[in-house]
């Protein structure tokens, strides 16, 4: 039987920390009804202390979730932890989320905290938080940075003090895969009661392998990953659950994991997130981004076109789109473009072709994309360029064109990006 990796997902936390990222309350509700629908196994709903808007988002959450843990952070403070199971009293599955800074650096200029106290405070905070819930999750912030034999002593103490998760943040995305995941499995080995816990991870982003440090601590034992839908949060953000659900699923025989994601719900949800923010993912971006599917090289679109598999590792409906998208454009191949034609319902000779062939180039070496009306354009024209005789291409009737969106690449409903569009009379009859 496979291990099941918890999903705890803290883009209403972490994610809206990020600059530019704040919901109100009716938006978090929206996007944590989507987050149960995925089938994330916590929702961290805020820092109810650290603002009334805040609070009120997590206690509405706390309401209306009918499956989902959910979670309300608050420091090792006592007045956090009263603030927070305030706001989450009502939760069918309530969880108290507390944390302290255990490096060196943290606990002398921000914490002005000893060692000693912050095991005190450590020990405090936990059992007065179990006191109030049954759940409890600890995390030592900054733990990458932390000395090991200390990051032992808490995480022991924690786990005495009736903690039933044990978080351990790469709060500065500081830390390398290989050592990630030495020091989750040297926590596992050195924490006499490591196992009455969760072994839980948080990874950010900051040198790019957040997802990377994820995957590497599911490898060396950890049970719960910490992310975010589109891998938002403080600076560079943090490991993308699009990218973590992905890999363990694409990847399953080299993690003989499982979760309980929905992941034909990823697409929809990072489309949301994005509608919510106004803040569009990178067009690269791994699962989620515009071109994640697309391919302009000729190359590629013939292996594409012959068998998807030749070039795409997982299928664009596994994720939630309804297709791929092959995008015409200078790098194309006839194959590409003979197949968009056919599509559209033009049955082209081989003299035909290579004019159409020929004309399309033309276009291509000048614009970024050319979309499907161009491609009428040019066979209402014979595929002939500056007003240069050609016969009329004729249509296939027997074959009905595709539905002209104007607004995709190739009308694919998927992508919804706006491009600029200029058709080819309009391109060669400039002023």
């Amino acid at each position: 039987m496979k291990n099941r990796i918890q999903i705890f997902d803290t883009t209403l936390r972490d994610g809206e920390q990020a600059p530019g990222f704040s919901m109100n309350l009716q938006e978090k509700v929206r996007l944590a009804h989507q987050l149960e629908l995925l089938g994330v196994d916590v929702i961290e709903a805020g820092f109810p202390i650290s603002s009334e808007g805040d609070f009120q988002a997590v206690q509405a959450i706390a309401k209306q979730t009918k499956r989902a843990t959910v979670a309300g952070l608050g420091r090792a403070k006592k007045g956090d932890i009263d603030r927070a199971w305030e706001a989450l009293q009502h939760a069918r599955h309530p969880r108290l989320h507390t944390f302290i800074a255990t490096s060196d650096i943290h606990m002398e200029h921000k914490l002005k905290k000893t060692r000693s106290e912050v095991l005190a405070d450590t020990k405090m905070a936990v059992e007065y938080a179990r006191s109030l819930c049954h759940e409890v999750e600890f995390s030592a912030e900054d733990a990458t940075r932390s000395d090991v034999d200390f990051l032992c002593q808490v995480v022991e103490t924690a786990i005495d003090a009736g903690a039933s998760i044990i978080n351990i943040p790469d709060t500065v995305g500081y830390s390398m895969p290989w050592e990630f995941g030495e020091l989750v499995r040297t926590l596992r080995e050195r924490v006499p009661n490591m196992h009455k816990a969760i072994l839980s991870v948080h990874c950010h982003n900051d040198l790019g392998v957040g997802t990377a440090n994820s995957l590497m601590a599911i490898r060396n034992g950890a049970q719960q990953i910490e992310c975010t839908i589109n891998g938002i949060g403080e600076r560079a953000g943090n490991a993308a659950l699009e990218e973590v659900i992905m890999a363990l699923k694409t990847r399953n025989p080299e993690f003989a994991v499982e979760t309980g994601i929905d992941t034909t719900q990823i697409y929809p949800t990072s489309r949301m997130l994005s509608e919510i923010t106004t803040m569009e993912v990178q067009v690269n971006k791994a699962i989620v981004g515009q071109n994640a599917f697309s391919h302009e090289a000729g190359i590629h679109q013939d292996g594409v076109l012959k068998n998807p598999q030749t070039y795409e590792i997982m299928t664009p409906n596994s994720v939630g789109l309804t297709s791929n998208n092959i995008v015409l454009g200078k790098h194309s191949g006839r194959r590409a473009l003979g197949a968009r034609l056919q599509r559209l319902g033009y049955e082209l000779s081989n003299e035909e072709m290579n004019d159409a062939y020929e004309a399309f180039i033309t276009i291509a070496d000048n614009k970024k994309v050319v979309v499907d009306e161009d491609l009428i354009s040019m066979a209402s024209k014979g595929f002939r360029m500056n007003g240069s005789a050609g016969s009329h291409v004729k249509k296939n009737s027997s074959k009905p064109a595709a539905k002209q969106t104007g607004s995709h690449p190739g009308g694919v409903s998927h992508m919804n990006t706006s491009f600029t569009q200029e058709s080819i009379y309009e391109y060669f009859n400039r002023p």
